[in-house]
């Protein structure tokens, strides 16, 4: 028996990425899962994986910035499976080369990018929370952060800035919900292959070659590096684990 048999978990951005790869390790865990996120095609493609392998699951595209969505997708998840225990908030973007330069910066960018990665946890966070409330039998919430979240070296001012938030309602969470019997922790993920927005990076194959330099471990992660804390601290084996920061990045933070 898995170590998250019966459990359910509503994971954001779930359609790629750490979010797929959380998905897939949950499912093995014995979760049943609810991938929501956009695009619809990614989201839809992971649930069919996970059920052909005869895991329970279901596809809900949601944009994670709009409340009515974020609120349907909880609502459909308890109604397809009965309960929700399990939130990982993870969904995200990252707009590298218009991101830059504060002074400059255009509102647009700062909002969209905050729109998703700060405003989006904030509703998912919401909206899950009072289902686990009002089940009272506590829960689980892991939100994925960045090493951005660290220092001030990104160059990606709003990413950055959305990310260090996080944290803090990660803190918020786990004090002010622990007497509903409800843990928080957020994951700070290091450099990976692939970032958000992969595609629109400027210098795709410079980062990678500095990266490895830089990383101790000697290579830059993927998504299967980081799905494995994040489903750990959903499981009983952390049980005593709230209100903390875990960060898995090969050793490019100790540098």
């Amino acid at each position: 028996m898995g170590k998250l048999e019966g459990k359910v978990a509503l994971i954001t951005g779930a359609g790629s990425g750490i979010g797929a790869a959380t998905a897939r390790l949950m499912a093995k865990e014995g979760a049943k899962i609810a991938i929501t996120g956009v695009p619809a095609e990614g989201v839809h493609t992971v649930a069919k994986e996970l059920t052909d392998a005869g895991y329970e699951a279901i596809g809900i595209p949601t944009d994670v910035s709009n409340a009515e969505q974020v609120e349907a997708a909880v609502a459909q998840t308890v109604k397809k499976f009965g309960s929700l225990d399990i939130l990982v908030p993870n969904a995200g973007i990252q707009m590298h080369n218009e991101d830059v330069n504060l002074h400059t910066l255009p509102e647009e960018v700062w909002d969209h990018t905050h729109n998703i990665n700060y405003r989006g946890v904030y509703l998912t966070t919401k909206y899950g929370l009072s289902q686990m409330v009002a089940q009272n039998t506590g829960g689980v919430v892991v939100i994925v952060a960045s090493i951005t979240a660290l220092n001030g070296s990104s160059r990606n001012v709003s990413y950055m800035s959305g990310k260090h938030g996080l944290i803090g309602l990660s803190r918020y969470i786990a004090v002010h919900y622990a007497k509903h019997g409800i843990r928080c922790n957020s994951v700070c993920p290091g450099a990976l292959a692939r970032t958000p927005n992969h595609d629109q990076h400027p210098d795709p194959a410079g980062r990678d070659q500095r990266l490895r330099d830089a990383i101790p471990l000697g290579r830059v992660g993927v998504p299967e590096d980081i799905a494995p804390m994040i489903t750990f601290l959903a499981t009983p084996d952390a049980s005593y684990a709230t209100g903390a920061n875990f960060v898995v990045d090969g050793g490019l933070t100790t540098t």
